[in-house]
């Protein structure tokens, strides 16, 4: 089934120094934008992450230092990467939970506010697992019927993603073709920040999602331990987190 688009879609993937959205970086993107017309354009880019490509990470993606040392860093290709998001959803497979935190994470660092949560966000790990409960390449294979070669390459990765979304809303006709109701349904939490430090209760209030004030609202924490945000903003916590909290506190203080 060929997807129901409003606004073009792009599918992208990332390979990283690791897993951790405050600190890694990304070493490979790779994104297949899809328009309403069905007109599909892909590209991959190589960067230099500014720091050394752990062994770890190396093992899994097969990039290492010497593949991307004289690779554009995030900074450099940023603006042409904000130019062709424009208008434009977002998908990919775990994306929700690592690919879009850390994303936004690198646009801040290269002084780019980019508001992704004027986006809509399509998770087809999400899908899956509700639906069967399995990895990328089990996904390729029970949905496509094919093998997927190249896996943690991005571009091998992001191709896949697209193909499993189109398979999986010919599989189930209870999946809408509607970019709204797939971002809707591939979303576990409503989050404040993308690292899901910060969440939305059932009357949209913000809550804290973790630590000793886990489901207290940030308004009242912020009131009884004002420390509290002076050790977040020190903390080993995301630029996004950080943003968010402070325009809370803003916003309080303002009323």
């Amino acid at each position: 089934m060929e997807l129901s688009l409003k606004n073009p879609l792009i599918f992208f993937d990332l390979e990283t120094t690791g897993i951790n959205i405050a600190k890694d970086r990304i070493v490979e993107l790779s994104y297949l934008k899809v328009y309403p017309n069905g007109k599909e354009e892909n590209k991959t880019y190589r960067i230099n992450p500014e720091m050394p490509i752990p062994a770890y990470a190396t093992a899994i993606h097969g990039i290492s230092d010497a593949d991307v040392i004289h690779a554009p860093t995030f900074k450099e290709i940023a603006k042409n990467l904000v130019k062709n998001m424009e208008g434009c959803d977002l998908a990919g497979y775990n994306s929700n939970r690592f690919d879009i935190p850390l994303l936004a994470e690198e646009f801040l660092r290269a002084g780019i506010d980019l508001d992704f949560r004027k986006r809509k966000f399509v998770d087809v790990q999400t899908i899956f697992h509700k639906m069967e409960q399995r990895t990328l390449a089990a996904a390729y294979k029970f949905y496509c019927d094919k093998d997927l070669d190249h896996a943690h390459t991005a571009e091998a990765d992001t191709k896949a993603t697209y193909e499993v979304l189109k398979s999986q809303l010919d599989r189930y006709p209870e999946l809408k073709n509607d970019i709204v109701f797939l971002s809707n349904y591939s979303s576990f939490t409503r989050n404040a920040d993308f690292a899901g430090r910060i969440v939305y209760d059932d009357k949209d209030r913000e809550m804290f999602n973790f630590g000793k004030y886990k489901n207290r609202l940030v308004t009242d924490v912020l009131k009884e331990d004002p420390g509290y945000y002076g050790w977040i903003m020190q903390g080993d916590f995301t630029l996004d987190t950080k943003k968010v909290l402070t325009n809370i506190k803003l916003r309080d203080f303002n009323k």
